[in-house]
């Protein structure tokens, strides 16, 4: 668990942007994640200006044998309906890479090894699907004691009402800030939760 007295880090979490989205509902998460992807990048050059680390944390699609390099060159293909997102939001060497099996980033991944490493007590949990796997992600991490924020302009979902209800759950019941990006840039973030 993380105990934010002496794991006063933040981490920058980017949960399931590189994606194909070849799946039933995918055309109508693509013009939300589009939209996410671009305060995802924001946020992303933001962590590195702060020092902040950066980890993609991302659904293999059942496909064990590809590697990161595998998974990442299929979602740039040009035919690919998630090709934009992906040329956005392409990790680089320094970001770390975890490969999850279900919707949590925290369930049989090695997650929860590398936050306490890195001493990271905060999270900023990005990316798809708000009411899936960003929803299950930021329960297990309000379970082990991380501060969360959830900006609401950097994840997305199939239906809006969806994302928005998926939110509330992670504002009432875990007490996560989901204030947008634009209105509580992360440095702000950072300062407030430092202070408390």
């Amino acid at each position: 668990m993380a105990d934010p007295s002496v794991s006063g880090g933040t981490a920058l979490l980017i949960l399931d942007m590189m994606n194909t989205l070849a799946f039933p509902g995918a055309e109508r998460l693509r013009p939300a994640a589009e939209a996410a992807a671009r305060a995802i990048r924001s946020l992303r050059d933001q962590a590195d200006a702060a020092e902040v680390p950066v980890l993609y944390v991302n659904d293999n699609h059942g496909d064990w044998h590809d590697s990161r390099e595998d998974l990442i060159a299929r979602c740039l293909e040009p035919d690919c309906a998630g090709r934009t997102i992906a040329e956005s939001l392409r990790p680089r060497d320094r970001d770390l890479f975890v490969i999850k099996p279900q919707f949590s980033g925290f369930y049989a991944t090695n997650l929860p090894v590398i936050l306490p490493q890195l001493g990271v007590g905060r999270l900023i949990v990005t990316g798809v699907a708000a009411d899936i796997c960003v929803l299950f992600t930021a329960a297990d991490a309000h379970m082990r004691d991380y501060d969360l924020w959830i900006p609401a302009d950097a994840v997305a979902s199939e239906d809006p009402q969806r994302t928005e209800w998926a939110l509330e759950i992670m504002r009432s019941s875990m007490n996560a800030d989901t204030s947008p990006s634009d209105r509580r840039p992360p440095s702000d973030w950072l300062d407030a939760t430092a202070a408390s």
